[in-house]
């Protein structure tokens, strides 16, 4: 690879943010656990969960980023399509059950990913302290 990403593309691709190669979560997508992740990146070595609790920040994340992107989705629902309050909301709820698993796997990214720097690096490092 060469350069660095951009910081949201890589966010929204789930790719590690210090060597941007390799997958955040496990492939394929499992509806029953949809936020595995490896213990660490298989390309630079990585920790996905360098503490307990460190997703937590997540959390926060998921609910100002879902609660915007809602609130988007009701405006446009009353001011554009002149629909009810309570049909917005309507809509509102299946939109939130659509987008459930991907806000939660983008907000795990997001946090990641503003917690770890790109090493360009990292990749050549981690091949040679594991021989």
């Amino acid at each position: 690879m060469s350069g660095e990403r951009s910081f949201v593309l890589n966010t929204l691709l789930y790719k590690c943010p210090r060597c941007q190669e390799g997958d955040i979560y496990t492939k394929p997508l499992k509806l029953t656990s949809p936020v595995d992740m490896p213990h660490h990146c298989p390309v630079c070595g990585q920790l996905f969960m360098p503490e307990p609790g460190f997703y937590y920040g997540a959390m926060f994340l998921s609910y100002i980023v879902t609660g915007f992107f809602f609130l988007a989705v009701v405006g446009f629902c009353i001011i554009v399509l002149k629909m009810s309050v309570n049909a917005a909301m309507g809509v509102v709820l299946i939109v939130a059950a659509l987008s459930y698993i991907f806000f939660i796997r983008f907000a795990r990214a997001l946090w990641l990913n503003l917690m770890v720097r790109y090493d360009p690096d990292a990749k050549n490092n981690f091949k040679k302290s594991t021989f």
